[in-house]
């Protein structure tokens, strides 16, 4: 009986083809510099049979949803989980992925003792090879099911995706179609036996077979002998990042030099540490859960300053340049002992005063003028049809004006403010209100906390509001460490939100830097907290606000507080039944104060939620400037919820005459209340609301309303009690 055969499959790269070899057929090359290396051909088993078929039914593997509200472009990449190498198959550090199988004239055999477990040994990523890479179809259905089982809200956009393997790295693919070099190599099903993976490349002992028998044409053997069989030794890694189990998920670090194929150096290899992910936990999720930790030890280079280099969604094919970037980005510790650049300095003198670098744009930009504001809130029966449907557009988002009185304004905060406890060091770790000023907290909050003092406020505010201590404080903050060695299935989604969460400010600009590794694992660990609120893109302005503040402990205790105190738990639940309770309280203040504005909604049939629903969700962090959001989020952790229903009546109340123009109709009323606003004053807009809040009768009736809607939940009519 003789021996199976095997097809030549020379690897083929993603971009840059290597050109063609002189001879037709296989060649071993060994290199010149030392006496260990080769570069053998890739080999594909061939037997029997339908070759193609066989190979697809033992290695395709599954479409991918990702949880995402915007649609991805089709440059972006991802991995699956199923091609996990198995933890107990070790597979070997020098094997390749296959490529395509060629017809090649004469075919290649090998004599083999024990049969290899090639599947896992092709999914080991090898950084001695940058320049080999490969796609590979993943297309199964049981990974989409388990992968949709994970979590209640699913993608928009679904999207079939694509790994792309390279030796040394591995990147995520998503796209709309198939890559055209996509190719449909695997391992054959009786190699999947089990047994340890084995080495591909031969050996000094390698031997030419004797022509075939019957007549058949000549080939070339090569006897391997396990025994026998060395593994080349690879180039110590000079990373600090710890590698996580080899997967098209979890690239290993790559070397800090390029390597050729045909050379390798002839030092041992350093071990490498395999941190192993929990069972069960989807290997994507832990492939961008061990980068976010890994990148925490050490940190990136040119944090707030460069954009960064991708690395869990990478949208490029690996490459040796790729491969090369990545290892340059990461920090070598002299990042905050330095000197600042030029570039870092130009940059610091043009942040304003929150640490935007750049104004962020909007398609519509309104300006919410101050004139009706001077009118406190009445009824008002008649309409104003005779105005134009739309204000006019502001050509670009003027600079906030600094805050009035600020000086004087600090001055009184800090003789307001005293210490509640301190920590082992003797520095404040809680503050409270003195006594004596208890009666001017409101007004002064009102009239805005300066900056300096806001995160020692907010954390007062918080306290008193969710009547909690510091107990509870250095019990969530515990809590949050705790998290973040858990896995979470919504790890994905995060990462793919933190980039794209807050634009143009300094902190969050570099990819994997100090401000996004922060923002994401107060997220992962947000979402840990809760089971039926899980994780929603609403949480991520707020949580990265908070990080402006606070360290990521103390952000991570106030994110828990507002879930739990301040309503934000029945806004992010399933259904989100705190935000349609918010918006029938809008409804029924609106009817009441503006009976014309309110059958114009329905006269154009416009529904609340079609505008509203953003302003409830990120707490107006989307539509309103940064340094208006501030002053809101002051009265809010004071007030409680309520303040953005009387938030938003008041962009109702502004632009009332707008909305019940006879030239109104839905595009325009749509559009106009889904602007960006820019208020004229906001001393006037806050003014505005802490009257209307301060309106004992009108909190009655809120209180009255909120009643009404759990009577209308609880009989299943608030169905049709909302516009």
């Amino acid at each position: 009986m003789y021996s199976p055969s095997y097809v030549v499959v020379p690897p083929t790269p993603i971009s840059t083809p290597h050109p063609p070899s002189p001879s037709p057929g296989p060649r071993l090359s060994r290199s010149k510099s030392d006496g260990h290396s080769l570069a053998l051909p890739e080999l594909a088993h061939s037997a029997e049979g339908s070759f193609t078929d066989r190979e697809r039914s033992s290695t395709e593997t599954a479409i991918v949803t990702i949880y995402s509200m915007y649609e991805e472009d089709t440059s972006s990449w991802s991995a699956p989980a199923s091609s996990v190498s198995h933890p107990s198959a070790r597979p070997h550090p020098h094997s390749r992925p296959p490529s395509r199988t060629l017809n090649i004239k004469d075919s290649v055999q090998i004599a083999s003792a024990a049969m290899p477990n090639y599947r896992d040994s092709f999914l080991t990523s090898d950084s001695a090879a940058l320049d080999d890479s490969a796609f590979y179809d993943t297309t199964s259905p049981a990974y989409d099911l388990r992968r949709a089982s994970m979590g209640k809200r699913l993608s928009a956009v679904d999207k079939p995706r694509h790994s792309v393997v390279s030796a040394g790295s591995v990147q995520l693919a998503y796209a709309d179609s198939r890559p055209p070099s996509i190719l449909r190599a695997s391992v054959a099903e009786s190699l999947g036996n089990g047994a340890p993976p084995r080495s591909s490349t031969g050996s000094d002992s390698a031997q030419q077979s004797q022509s075939a028998p019957n007549g058949s044409s000549p080939h070339v053997s090569f006897l391997l002998d396990a025994t026998e069989v060395k593994p080349l030794p690879q180039t110590p890694p000079h990373s600090p990042l710890v590698s996580p189990p080899s997967s098209p998920g979890t690239p290993l670090t790559p070397p800090s030099r390029p390597l050729h194929l045909d050379s390798y150096p002839s030092s041992p290899p350093e071990p490498s540490l395999q941190v192993p992910g929990p069972k069960g936990e989807d290997a994507d999720a832990f492939h961008v859960r061990s980068t976010y930790a890994q990148l925490e030890t050490c940190g990136v280079k040119g944090d707030g300053v460069d954009e960064g280099v991708e690395r869990t969604r990478a949208r490029v094919g690996g490459s040796r340049a790729s491969e090369i970037r990545a290892q340059q980005a990461l920090g070598d510790g002299s990042e905050k002992t330095r000197d600042l650049t030029p570039q870092e300095v130009e940059l610091l003198q043009n942040l304003d005063r929150y640490g935007f670098f750049q104004t962020p744009s909007h398609d519509r930009l309104v300006l919410l003028p101050a004139t009706h504001l001077q009118r406190p809130l009445a009824r008002i029966s008649t309409a104003n049809t005779s105005s134009s449907a739309s204000p006019p557009l502001l050509p670009k988002q003027p600079e906030s004006p600094p805050p009035r009185k600020e000086l004087s304004r600090i001055a009184k905060w800090g003789r307001m403010l005293v210490a509640a406890s301190r920590d082992e060091g003797g520095n404040i770790d809680l503050w409270a209100i003195k006594p004596s000023k208890e009666r001017k907290l409101r007004e002064r909050v009102y009239k805005g906390i300066p900056d300096c003092w806001r995160s020692a406020a907010w954390e007062v505010l918080m306290c008193r509001f969710s009547r909690t201590g510091k107990v509870e404080l250095r019990q969530l903050m515990r809590e949050y460490h705790d998290a973040l060695d858990k896995p979470s299935s919504y790890d994905v989604q995060i990462d793919l939100d933190v980039p794209r969460t807050i634009s143009g400010h300094v902190m969050f600009r570099t990819r994997y830097g100090q401000g996004q590794r922060s923002l994401f694992h107060v997220l992962h660990s947000l979402s840990l907290r809760c089971d039926s609120c899980g994780y929603c893109q609403g949480m991520g302005p707020i949580a990265a606000t908070l990080l402006c503040y606070f360290e990521p402990e103390r952000a991570y205790a106030s994110l828990v507080r507002l879930h739990d105190s301040y309503s934000m738990h029945a806004i992010f639940s399933p259904g989100f039944p705190g935000l349609l309770e918010a918006i029938y309280m809008q409804e029924r203040l609106t009817e009441q104060m503006l009976p014309a504005v309110y059958a114009a909604f329905k006269r154009h049939m416009i529904s609340t939620t079609s505008y509203a629903t953003k302003w409830y969700i990120t707490l107006f962090a989307n539509s309103v400037p940064f340094q208006t959001q501030l002053r809101l989020w002051d009265a809010f952790l004071l007030e409680g919820h309520d303040i953005f229903v009387v938030v938003a009546v008041a962009i109702v109340w502004v632009y009332r005459d707008h909305i019940t123009s006879s030239s109104a109709n839905f595009e325009t009323v749509l559009s106009l209340l889904s602007s960006f606003f820019v208020p004229e004053d906001e001393d006037a807009l806050l003014l505005w609301i802490e009257k209307v809040l301060g309106d004992k009768k009108l909190r009655a009736e809120m209180v009255r309303w909120r009643q009404d809607w759990s009577k209308l939940v609880a009989s299943g009519e608030h169905v049709t009690a909302l516009l």
